[in-house]
């Protein structure tokens, strides 16, 4: 039987026309997503962001790790990962249905200051996503958002509190640790963190470890085991992820031929891009921009996208 959160919002993506794919909302960072097919895999860069799983299940891998998540579960990803991930369970019948909420740290340490108990810091750095079970209050919060969704007036009022009660029941669930030390001045973390935002800004050039190790303020060694504890990978596959997926982005979206995106996303020879694009993706740059661009198509004629 079929949980009111579910019925919700399949109805939801009827009152937009059905179908399968992406369905944005009126509320500004919350998102539906209904598939009928598992899917292979997709890397992509995760932004901050709460995926919860309704019906069906899911799969993220980022660096050496995977987590798995389905139904009434949660995937939290606490800062910006390069990361593959696919649907691994769907159908006609029981298609994958899930919701996809964005969240900022800034919101989050607000809601910290306020907590009378706050959650203890874990004691150790780990991956920078988890996977949760969606309690009730948790379950009521989408539950209101989708509703929302039916009164436009009310989104600007009613939806920033949502998203920081989302945020309180987070910070108060089982993880709150972990997200703890995401929004807690001066940390360790929020340190690797502001070297994280900084390869962001600058992947295309060149970055040493001891300059981004300045930047947190640490020593190069603590702050290579920082980083690989927090994204399962070191500073140096983080960039090149970040390089190839802008790579990508460039001749799928802008139409870049392959030298023109290697250039621009940092790389001096055209050779050196095609190997380590083929080495990532498992196929090389042409074929994946035309395979990528079919997909779009097909994804896009199918998807029904709110206005």
């Amino acid at each position: 039987m079929a949980s009111p959160i579910l019925n919700a919002v399949t109805d939801y993506i009827e009152t937009q026309g059905g179908g399968q794919g992406l369905f944005p909302t009126a509320i500004d960072g919350f998102n539906i997503v209904r598939s009928y097919q598992a899917m292979m895999p997709m890397r992509a860069l995760y932004r901050p962001s709460l995926c919860v799983v309704l019906q069906g299940a899911k799969e993220i891998r980022f660096g050496d790790d995977r987590l798995d998540y389905r139904a009434m579960e949660c995937l939290v990803v606490s800062i910006g990962l390069p990361a593959a991930g696919r649907i691994v369970e769907a159908s006609p019948e029981y298609p994958y249905v899930g919701v996809l909420i964005d969240f900022d740290v800034a919101t989050m340490r607000q809601v910290l200051e306020q907590l009378d108990t706050p959650p203890a810091p874990a004691p150790t750095s780990g991956p920078c996503a988890f996977v949760g079970k969606v309690d009730q209050p948790l379950a009521d919060c989408i539950m209101r958002l989708v509703r929302m969704t039916e009164t436009p007036k009310a989104i600007p009022i009613l939806a920033p509190s949502v998203m920081r009660e989302i945020c309180y029941w987070l910070l108060s669930g089982p993880h709150g640790g972990e997200l703890c030390k995401l929004a807690l001045p001066e940390s360790n973390i929020e340190r690797v963190v502001k070297a994280i935002s900084t390869l962001h800004v600058n992947f295309a050039h060149t970055l040493r470890v001891e300059q981004l190790a300045d930047i947190a303020r640490m020593s190069p060694s603590s702050f290579h085991q920082h980083f690989k504890a927090l994204t399962s990978m070191t500073p140096l596959q983080f960039q090149k992820q970040l390089r190839l997926l802008e790579a990508r982005r460039l001749m799928v979206a802008e139409a870049a031929n392959v030298a023109d995106a290697a250039y621009k996303v940092g790389y001096e020879s055209p050779s050196q891009f095609s190997r380590e694009y083929s080495r990532e993706f498992g196929i090389a740059p042409k074929q994946d921009v035309l395979n990528q661009q079919r997909l779009y198509n097909e994804y896009a004629s199918r998807t029904v996208r709110s206005a």
